[in-house]
């Protein structure tokens, strides 16, 4: 899953941006309203924004107000301080679908991040099951038949896209927007290889080939 984050504190940044790479996802950086708003315009890609209100150029309400103004859903978890009771109202109010204080609990921001993806796949359980198989986002546990496997993680990466939306189609161009920041060197056939990889773990009814348009996991 990609995310972009938003955040012009350097050592607030570092510390969240190690924090979602360790958790696999792909994550953009940008510390100014300016930057957010052009990354947010040039790329489709993105399953979440997580904002912080107090930026440089262009505060943080008129990027996201733009962002609904344009129609673009991606959930927006808004950051703010402990005491800004009016910032949180106001980012509410103007389209967030959530909010974290500053400072930062760690496993709170991830759970919020995982809650919030889940909704927006219009998944409320945490579990993913299918057939023989079940899979855990918070934990990363994927299951066969009840025994644990384990993967790579990309292949996870490459999973997690798949269930985040059960019956959607991903191409490969947008399976690889899901699993590699702006950073990233792309080989050009890694999805295959990773998909390759899931089938043999998995078996191969999980994912399913729409020829010559992507992949996609059955709709439950």
């Amino acid at each position: 899953m990609r995310l972009l984050l938003v955040e012009d504190d350097t050592m607030i940044g570092e510390v969240v941006l190690d924090l979602l790479r360790a958790e696999h996802y792909a994550v953009d950086w940008v510390k100014d309203g300016e930057m957010a708003d052009t990354a947010l315009r040039q790329s489709q890609s993105y399953d979440l924004v997580l904002l912080d209100l107090g930026l440089p150029r262009k505060d943080g309400l008129e990027v996201l107000r733009a962002m609904r103004t344009r129609k673009d859903r991606t959930p927006v978890l808004v950051a703010t301080a402990r005491d800004a009771v009016e910032q949180r109202i106001a980012g509410l109010d103007a389209g967030a679908d959530d909010y974290v204080l500053k400072p930062y609990d760690l496993d709170e921001l991830l759970a919020r991040i995982r809650a919030l993806l889940r909704r927006a796949a219009g998944r409320g359980e945490p579990i993913f099951e299918y057939n023989a198989i079940s899979i855990n986002p918070a934990t990363r546990e994927v299951l066969v038949d009840g025994a644990a496997v384990t993967l790579s993680a990309r292949e996870w990466a490459v999973l997690e896209a798949l269930i985040a939306r059960p019956g959607v189609v991903l191409s490969r161009q947008q399976l690889e927007e899901k699993l590699y920041s702006w950073r990233d060197e792309v080989s050009s056939n890694a999805v295959e290889v990773y998909i390759h990889g899931l089938r043999k773990k998995l078996g191969s009814e999980l994912i399913q080939n729409v020829r010559g348009v992507g992949y996609m996991v059955p709709k439950l």
